[in-house]
Parts: C-alpha cells; sequence; structure tokens
C-alpha cells in the first residue's frame, strides 16, 4: 500500500457551510434552552461526521481497480455500458448517509469524456436508478489502454452531484475528482475481461478496497 498526496482537510470543504450552520444553531439553542438543545448537537454531529474526508492508503498493483467510494456492494453484473455502447462488467457501490461520500479516481488515467444527466432521485439502492437518477458520468482511458467508466448517482436525498474533473485531466489512483451529498451511489462499467474481487453486500472502502483487476491487454 502506498499513502499519495491528499491535498484536502479532513472536514471536506463541501461541508463547511453546513457544519458551520449547524454549530452556530446549536450553540444559540443551548444559550437559551440549555439541555434542551441536545437533538441539535447530534445533529450537528451528524454533518460533521457526514463531510469527513480522510486521506487513504492505495494499492501498489497497476492493474487493480480500486473502489471509488466508501460503501456495499449493491451489483456485480455482465450488462451495457450506457456510455459507450458496450458490453461491461458493472459493479455498483452503495453509499448511505454515514458513509464518506468523496469519490476518488479507480485507476490512472486520462478523461475522455465527462457526461452530466438530469435526473429524478429514487432510492439509490435500486437498480433503475442507474438510469433514471440525476447522474454524471466519467470515461477514462487508463493507462495501459483500456476504457472504463464511473458514474456518480444521486441518491433519495441527495440532490447534489459535485465533479471537479474535465475532460484531458490525468487522474490518479485514489485522486479526489467529486463528492455526492447525503446518500447515493456510485456505478463502474469495466472491461468484459476484468475480474471481480468483491461480493455482493461486502463493505468497500475508497482508494483501499480492490474492486476488480484489469488485464492491461484485450482478451482475444
Amino acid at each position: 500500500m502506498a499513502k499519495a498526496h491528499y491535498p484536502h482537510p479532513i472536514l471536506a470543504r463541501e461541508g463547511w457551510p453546513f457544519i458551520i450552520v449547524t454549530v452556530v444553531a446549536s450553540l444559540l439553542i443551548t444559550c437559551m434552552f440549555g439541555a434542551w438543545s441536545l437533538p441539535f448537537w447530534l445533529i450537528t454531529a451528524f454533518v460533521v461526521q457526514f463531510f469527513r474526508d480522510p486521506a487513504r492508503e492505495t494499492p501498489n498493483d497497476a492493474n487493480a481497480i480500486t473502489s471509488p467510494a466508501d460503501g456495499r456492494i449493491v451489483v456485480i453484473e455482465k450488462t451495457q455500458d450506457p456510455y459507450r455502447q458496450c458490453e461491461a462488467l458493472k459493479i455498483s457501490v452503495f453509499m448511505n448517509v454515514f458513509n464518506v461520500h468523496s469519490n476518488r479516481a479507480p485507476i490512472e488515467g486520462t478523461v475522455e469524456r465527462v457526461e452530466y444527466f438530469a435526473g429524478s432521485f429514487v432510492n439509490a439502492d435500486l437498480d433503475k436508478a442507474s438510469l433514471e437518477n440525476e447522474r454524471n458520468a466519467v470515461l477514462m482511458k487508463t493507462d495501459s489502454g483500456r476504457d472504463i467508466t464511473f458514474v456518480q448517482v444521486a441518491g433519495l436525498v441527495a440532490r447534489r452531484i459535485l465533479c471537479y474533473t474535465k475532460v484531458g485531466d490525468h487522474l490518479y489512483r485514489g485522486q479526489r475528482y467529486g463528492f455526492i451529498r447525503f446518500g447515493s451511489r456510485v456505478d463502474l462499467y469495466l472491461p468484459v475481461d476484468a475480474q471481480a474481487q468483491v461480493t455482493i453486500g461486502e463493505k468497500v472502502s475508497a482508494s483501499t478496497t480492490i474492486l476488480a483487476h484489469l488485464p492491461a491487454q484485450n482478451a482475444d
């Protein structure tokens, strides 16, 4: 494992306005109502933990696809990559409100396309969320020449997808490229010869857990 430089604060900047508001509100209510302010401090604690963004170690394996998010594996299947119109191995990670919601590149490569789609906000744990919900797809060419797609999908509560990468950017494994607020999922579409290393229901950690191994060359 290698720990790459992670130039981000332990509490994500995306959460600072929410944290400041809840802390100030809790302090004011404490001054006015004393112990009755406890529920507001619990809300504050929840907001603080939601926006944590710790540095992570990454595996020293050039062919490893690491998880782009913390959460639980909800899909492993061969299907169509709707963004490339080709067969793919799909692996989906569902994030609940207690997971870290910082999204990180699963492998090193160059961004070829970034596509945003407006949509609905059904429960991100459902399969139909992949095609119906608000989402943002990043299409990458890995350094070994393989095509992969990773898609941020909004959830039932999440109404704000943030993506900071653009066409031409070269991302390293574990690099922070986006954030989703309050519950969501990330779908990965990998070449069909990718070998899954996780199982349905397994809990995974962004940048640390290997989801699949990706051969450097296309299978004959």
